[in-house]
């Protein structure tokens, strides 16, 4: 993992998605079939969170060392975006890259 320059936290990217599903064991079923290839594209790790107020809104983590590899995968989820939404598969998508600048316990 890169060190922060002047920091000692490692530098952490994340690709945060959100959108709508129409149902959540299905979308689990297809994210867990993987068909991007997360863990050889460079994901880290992922967390998955639901909206309280809307279980059928997904918020989903995946966390990179590198800015490129997030790139990458965020190009990769359009391009799958743009093949299952006329589906009605999920509704909406929207993703950013961002990156952690803090990250403390308590």
């Amino acid at each position: 993992m890169r060190q922060r320059a002047n920091e000692k936290e490692p530098r952490v990217y994340l690709l945060r998605i959100e959108h709508h599903i129409p149902s959540y064991n299905d979308w689990k079923t297809a994210f867990d079939n993987d068909p991007i290839g997360r863990e050889k594209s460079g994901v880290r790790r992922h967390r998955i969170m639901r909206a309280t107020d809307d279980p059928d809104y997904v918020m989903i983590d995946l966390e990179f060392d590198g800015l490129a590899e997030a790139e990458s995968v965020l190009a990769a989820l359009r391009e799958l975006w743009g093949a299952v939404q006329p589906q009605g598969l999920i509704g909406g998508p929207q993703a950013r890259i961002v990156e952690t600048v803090e990250d403390r316990a308590y």
